[in-house]
């Protein structure tokens, strides 16, 4: 398993269904985040080095796409992952598999912006902030 690759589990509880039985759009957002929270728990240094430096990575944009239904009692895997760094913003891609038969169910591509959180600015990324995302790249 590549290190650069953030993967953790959940199972679809009732709560997260809609009128249709199947998991509710807005609930695959929070199944995203998760997967974010856990990768940066995974690079801890990278929370370090943003929280040294009073840096919060803020989402910007979120699309997804919807490939196949999650039901009721499904047991999912959030891949989490960073697939490009720009100078202004970096993007991670995220894909949900069902486990059972590692069926694509969702996949999204957050584009992400540092915020310098003192004055509420966006940075540019470079230095060696830069050259720790960019290590942990995966395209």
């Amino acid at each position: 398993m590549d290190p650069r690759i953030s993967r953790i589990s959940l199972r679809v509880r009732g709560y997260h269904l809609d009128g249709y039985g199947h998991v509710n759009n807005t609930r695959y957002l929070e199944f995203l985040e998760e997967g974010r929270w856990a990768y940066f728990d995974e690079h801890p240094e990278l929370s370090t080095s943003f929280q040294r430096a009073g840096i919060g990575l803020v989402a910007v944009n979120i699309n997804i796409d919807y490939c196949a239904a999650a039901v009721a009692g499904d047991d999912l895997e959030v891949h989490s992952r960073l697939s490009a760094i720009g100078n202004r913003s970096g993007k991670m891609t995220q894909e949900i598999h069902r486990s059972s038969d590692d069926t694509l169910v969702s996949r999204a591509t957050i584009t992400f912006v540092l915020l310098d959180m003192q004055a509420n600015q966006p940075l540019l990324i470079e230095g060696p902030l830069r050259d720790e995302l960019s290590a942990l790249v995966l395209e």
